[in-house]
């Protein structure tokens, strides 16, 4: 097996992973924020237009924010900021005050992991 093709399928490995890990965290989100760059699931946002001569310009704050980005050693952070005059799609996932349906438990078993403490071994 060459190095391209080793490199192609570890490329092929991160990106299921993270499809995989997208499917398992979407339920604990608010909103879906989609951008030409990136696609981020957050529980906190604010956008606002920001009036330009020739273009919309989008000033967009999250919190509570998951990144769409393979390459990233973590993908959930506090916060983040997006500025942009591309196009920007929310989709909003669950009205205010409704709590998500996903226990941290279940998130546990979606992606395969066992929580601190899970140990039947001791």
């Amino acid at each position: 097996m060459s190095h391209l093709d080793e490199l192609d399928e570890f490329e092929a490995e991160l990106e299921l992973s993270l499809k995989r890990e997208y499917s398992a965290v979407f339920g604990l989100f608010r909103f879906c924020v989609l951008t030409q760059d990136a696609t981020y699931l957050c529980n906190k946002l604010d956008m606002q237009a920001l009036p330009q001569a020739s273009y919309p310009y989008f000033h967009i704050r999250m919190e509570d924010v998951w990144v769409w980005d393979k390459n990233r050693p973590s993908r959930i952070i506090p916060r983040a900021e997006v500025y942009t005059s591309g196009d920007v799609t929310v989709e909003e996932l669950r009205g205010e005050g409704e709590e998500p349906r996903l226990t941290a438990e279940a998130l546990a078993e979606r992606i395969g992991q066992q929580l601190p403490g899970d140990d039947d071994a001791l």
